[in-house]
């Protein structure tokens, strides 16, 4: 898998609820990692959004896998987005490593990265 493909995700949301993706992507910048000082989207942790008639889900990766704020971020992740889509929502905590290719663009510049 090249860098452009596994830092680009392509949320499901986008193509079944086009009209969600903005305002779920605004909820979730607000959600900041407090240890790096970005927030959930900058980062690349939310890999998919997806949204039923009756429910949506939320896959997301952590920095590292002890992350000492994971569940608090997680916690935080679900109730934002339950709240916005005003439907059960619950998270999935992936297994792929994070990696620094899977930040936004431009969001490393401060830390010297891009």
């Amino acid at each position: 898998m090249t860098e452009e493909l596994k830092s680009k995700v392509v949320w499901q949301i986008e193509s079944t609820h086009p009209d969600l993706t903005e305002p779920v992507k605004d909820v979730l910048r607000q959600i900041v990692d407090p240890e790096i000082g970005l927030n959930i989207i900058e980062l690349g942790l939310v890999r998919d959004v997806i949204v039923n008639e009756d429910s949506a889900q939320i896959n997301m990766i952590l920095t590292t896998p002890f992350c000492p704020y994971g569940p608090a971020m997680l916690e935080t992740t679900r109730m934002k987005v339950e709240e916005l889509l005003e439907k059960p929502t619950v998270i999935e905590l992936g297994t792929e490593m994070w990696d620094l290719s899977y930040m936004e663009e431009g969001a490393g510049a401060e830390w010297g990265l891009f």
